[in-house]
């Protein structure tokens, strides 16, 4: 079958939809993404087909997301949403996505939670699609359910049915017992068992010993302001425990620009998470929803400093499980961060909590059997059509 898979193109909202996207092409189908044009060098470099959409005024874009980094969570995640995703960017994408739809004849259209344009073309033309989340549902539900009244005024100005009225489902890699009840429908699956990790170089750490902490912010805060002050001073806090340190500081940053680093810490700028958690004891993070997903999945408890969209709910919800502790919001938290860490590596129950949460994400079916469900919600489709 022929998937069109609509997504904003930032790293957090690509990546979680990257598991399904391999499982459908491993199984024989075919993809083309579309992306905001900015995006599109992003998308081409994880293999697949893409063509660009319109883009939003970036100017507004920016501004608005620097407006939202002094406001409380809620109220920040919402004005994301309504202003960003969906007010500039479907705004932007929806003639492009039309066109998409016309030359290309999907089968199936796969967005990504936060892309409201792909849905909404869908709808339009009876094209079944799914939706996948990119975060934990509880929260993206929550966040979606406050912008019903402005999601169907967007749909009445693009002309377009403001409700499925074709086949449709949720799919999401949040296992359960990370969620919390309120994502109705949810189908859960896990992604594929990454390939057994290489030992880390003993060198990196100059003879230091102890646990192995593993620092990262993920791949948007090192370009939204955060890089290098905020990685100075929880790579100070850090080393003051006896402990190693590996930090990563993403693609676009030089380590260099750190200084001089202390005997127990090394930093590179990407090293995939997943050849790194199962040396680590603990991770401190930002809280993004495939750093929490990753370390949770190999059972590594968390210290979670939240910088900006779900990652406050992320560490809310971590904390709940007692699979971590959050941390105030923002560099202020920082000063936080040693003693979590230190509490992390003491209490023996944060890993044991950590591992249950492992348990539940092994217990999952894995995404080709997503392959399989969104296969059948196409035929479901294409039955209705006929």
């Amino acid at each position: 079958m022929r998937v069109l898979v609509t997504t904003t193109g930032s790293s957090g909202h690509l990546l979680p939809l990257i598991p399904f996207m391999e499982a459908l092409r491993d199984r024989g189908d075919e993809l083309l993404v579309a992306t905001r044009a900015s995006s599109v060098e992003r998308v081409r470099a994880t293999g697949f087909a893409v063509t660009p959409l319109a883009e939003a005024p970036a100017e507004r874009r920016n501004a608005i997301f620097a407006e939202l980094r002094e406001l409380p969570t809620d109220e920040a995640a919402v004005r994301a949403t309504v202003e960003v995703f969906a007010q500039l960017d479907a705004r932007a994408a929806v003639p492009g996505l039309r066109a998409a739809v016309a030359d290309w004849q999907p089968d199936l259209i796969l967005q990504e939670i936060a892309e409201f344009g792909g849905g909404m073309v869908a709808a339009h033309h009876g094209i079944p699609f799914a939706t996948a989340g990119i975060g934990l549902g509880s929260t993206e539900h929550v966040v979606l359910e406050r912008l019903r009244p402005e999601l169907a005024a967007l749909a009445d100005e693009l002309g377009v049915p403001p409700q499925p009225g074709v086949p449709w489902r949720y799919i999401t890699l949040a296992p359960p017992s990370l969620d919390v009840p309120g994502a109705p429908g949810a189908v859960r699956f896990r992604p594929r068992d990454p390939a057994p990790a290489a030992p880390l170089p003993d060198a990196w750490w100059r003879g230091a010993e102890g646990p192995l902490v593993y620092l990262t912010f993920g791949s948007v805060a090192p370009t939204s302001g955060f890089f290098p002050a905020l990685y100075r001073a929880a790579i100070d806090a850090l080393a003051a425990l006896p402990v190693r340190v590996l930090v990563t500081t993403g693609r676009d940053q030089d380590p260099a620009e750190l200084g001089p680093l202390p005997a127990g810490v090394h930093a590179e700028r990407w090293i995939p998470q997943a050849q790194i958690l199962p040396h680590a004891s603990a991770m401190a993070c930002h809280g993004g929803f495939g750093t929490v997903l990753g370390a949770l999945s190999a059972g590594v408890p968390l210290a979670v400093l939240p910088l900006f969209a779900d990652q406050p709910y992320n560490a809310a919800r971590i904390a709940a499980v007692g699979a971590g502790i959050a941390l105030e919001r923002g560099p202020a938290g920082v000063g936080g961060l040693a003693g979590a860490v230190e509490a992390l590596l003491d209490d023996a129950g944060y890993a044991e909590r950590a591992a249950a949460i492992a348990a539940d994400v092994r217990a999952l079916p894995d995404v080709d059997a997503a392959a399989g469900l969104l296969a059948e919600l196409a035929a479901e489709g294409a039955s209705i059509q006929g």
